[in-house]
């Protein structure tokens, strides 16, 4: 199945989705250095964005969540790609500054913890490969 977005920071990557209907906030919930998702009570609570694409509705928090995403870069920690319904600017300047893939305007419903996906953020498009 083939899911057409927007892109937000161009490149592309495969790898095993971790959602969450829920909102993240960068700065305060998510440990910059072991990519932890802290917040308590989130429903990704205890697991690691990393090497992840990380699906999730928008951001949340602080301009700082920014600079979290490119700490967690720095740290071998980030995302693999991120997918969002509705990208924030806190989201699109981390994923830049960070060069993640990052693409939105995607129907998320559709995906789901544990499938594998490619991310063509230069096209905006991300398939479900299994």
């Amino acid at each position: 199945m083939r899911l057409e977005g927007r892109r937000i920071f161009k490149g592309k990557a495969t790898g095993e989705v971790l959602y969450t209907e829920e909102d993240i906030s960068f700065y305060g919930g998510c440990d910059p250095e072991t990519g932890e998702i802290v917040e308590k009570n989130h429903p990704l609570q205890g697991q690691s964005v990393a090497g992840k694409v990380l699906v999730f509705p928008t951001g949340k928090g602080s301009t700082v969540g920014s600079y979290v995403l490119y700490a967690l870069k720095k740290a071998g920690k980030a995302p693999l790609a991120i997918i969002n319904r509705a990208t924030d600017p806190v989201i699109a300047v981390g994923c830049i500054i960070s060069e993640i893939p990052a693409v939105d305007k995607i129907d998320i419903e559709k995906l789901r913890t544990g499938q594998r996906v490619e991310v063509d953020a230069d096209n905006g498009v991300v398939t479900i490969l299994d």
